[in-house]
């Protein structure tokens, strides 16, 4: 009879000294980068400039397109870009060409004054979305596939890696963002954002420059497995000719995907994953897209906003992202995904507290650094949990659909988030019990299938 030791935790932690896991680290900053740009930057650009709560938050619907990325994501596991594809590959090629629609983007933004042009703002906004969400899909898949499909704890390890990659592009990038604007605001300059975006597309180009050192694997497999599917279904339309060939390519490029994820998992169980992944965060989501405007409203400054929740949230990120990923390792993904989702709906709480005490450093610093530690957890658990369940044939497509299904209820329903505060009138202490209290019917959904997954590990 063999006997197994389990792991110390000094050996558990020896996964992220895998080589791998830079690489994971730099996609995810990749990722989490332009999130800075029409969250929090864009939030505060139209604040200063007189909107209202109501608009800021019914502009944040072009995040919804990070919940429809999943509808072109087939095209983009099949469609190769022409000559950039063949100088650095497949997966990088997409991403190299999305950052550079972003980069133009924010070029266009230095030369616009919202309030004359807010549709054009929210216009170029949405350009900066759909990049970014494309670029996402095929960052995903180039993680994924960074890691061998059956090491269980490296693709969680990696899940970790990318999570505190995503902050790390998402709340740094924030620190630069503020600073920047605070600095060009002070220096006098009316146009202070607009020349801070340009500070941000310096960024944008140096995240090109380390994409580059990237390896991007060639699995030939992926090809063979589409082809065979592609193959089936002409075989099933009865003949061969151009025209059965393109039907079964695009059916197969589209349909493929979906029927995979429901062949594996049963027509029950996969609605169940779908209605959890769609539910999970829309609590947190709530939370962070009026988080701004309330530490504005409560009198704090950019550079305080900077310093507590971006700087100091960040380093709080990382640690707690990384102990989360050992956690998730050690005690099974779906245990950490019921622990960080009632940490979730707990953290949220202390924003009611500091609602009510009104400005006070003490308070922000500690309700920051706790839903952040609450935000890591439940994120490297969920990127974890959903990367496990993706057939390897279409990794891009359906790691792209559960995630995407994940931002419908973030974006879509947060969307309301600031309509809500006004319903409240400007009553932030009970808006953030309403967003704890969110979680729960997610969890409800986790319980009825945690027998039942099939996970890759």
């Amino acid at each position: 009879m063999q006997i197994y030791r389990k792991q110390s935790l000094a050996e558990t932690f020896q996964v992220y000294f895998d080589k791998r896991m830079i690489k994971i680290l730099l996609l995810g900053a990749i990722s989490g980068f332009p999130w800075v740009i029409i969250g929090s930057s864009l939030s505060l650009w139209l604040k200063e400039d007189g909107l209202s709560r109501s608009t800021i938050g019914w502009a944040g619907l072009i995040f919804a397109v990070y919940a429809f990325n999943y509808l072109w994501a087939p095209i983009i596991d099949r469609i190769r870009i022409p000559w950039l594809t063949k100088k650095v590959g497949h997966r990088r090629g997409w991403i190299i060409t999305m950052q550079t629609v972003i980069l133009i983007s924010l070029v266009c933004w230095s030369l616009i004054d919202p309030t004359t042009n807010l549709a054009l703002i929210i216009s170029v906004g949405l350009i900066i979305a759909i990049a970014s969400a494309t670029q996402d899909i095929t960052v995903d898949a180039l993680r994924i596939e960074q890691i061998g499909e059956n090491e269980g704890k490296s693709m969680q390890a990696g899940a970790a890696m990318a999570v505190v990659g995503w902050w790390t592009g998402y709340k740094l990038g924030g620190v630069v963002a503020l600073n920047a604007a605070e600095f060009f605001q002070q220096a006098g300059f009316e146009n202070y954002w607009q020349i801070t975006f340009l500070v941000l597309g310096i960024i944008i180009i140096f995240c090109n420059i380390g994409l580059l050192f990237v390896n991007e694997p060639q699995p030939v497999d992926r090809a063979e497995s589409q082809r065979q599917t592609d193959k089936m279904i002409e075989d099933k339309l009865g003949s061969s000719n151009i025209l059965t060939s393109v039907i079964a390519w695009l059916t197969g490029t589209v349909i493929g995907p979906v029927i995979s994820f429901f062949r594996k998992n049963g027509f029950n169980i996969a609605i169940a994953i779908l209605g959890f992944v769609f539910l999970f965060k829309i609590g947190e989501a709530f939370l962070g897209r009026m988080s701004v405007i309330f530490y504005k409203e409560i009198g704090f400054t950019k550079s305080d906003i900077a310093l507590y929740s971006k700087g100091l949230g960040w380093i709080t990120t990382v640690i707690f992202t990384l102990l989360g990923g050992l956690f998730a390792i050690r005690s099974g993904v779906i245990k950490a995904m019921f622990v960080s989702g009632i940490l979730m709906a707990s953290t949220n709480l202390l924003f009611s507290f500091l609602a009510w005490s009104g400005k006070s450093e003490l308070l922000f610093a500690i309700a920051v650094i706790f839903d952040d530690m609450a935000a890591a957890f439940a994120t490297v658990a969920f990127v974890a949990f959903i990367s496990m369940l993706v057939d390897r044939t279409y990794t891009a497509t359906q790691y792209a659909l559960l995630s995407s299904i994940g931002t419908a209820g973030r974006t879509t329903l947060a969307a309301s988030s600031g309509a809500l505060v006004d319903w409240l009138n400007g009553d932030w202490g009970v808006f953030f019990i309403i967003t704890a209290l969110m979680v729960i019917p997610s969890l409800i959904f986790l319980y009825m299938i945690k027998d039942k997954l099939k996970l890759n590990d």
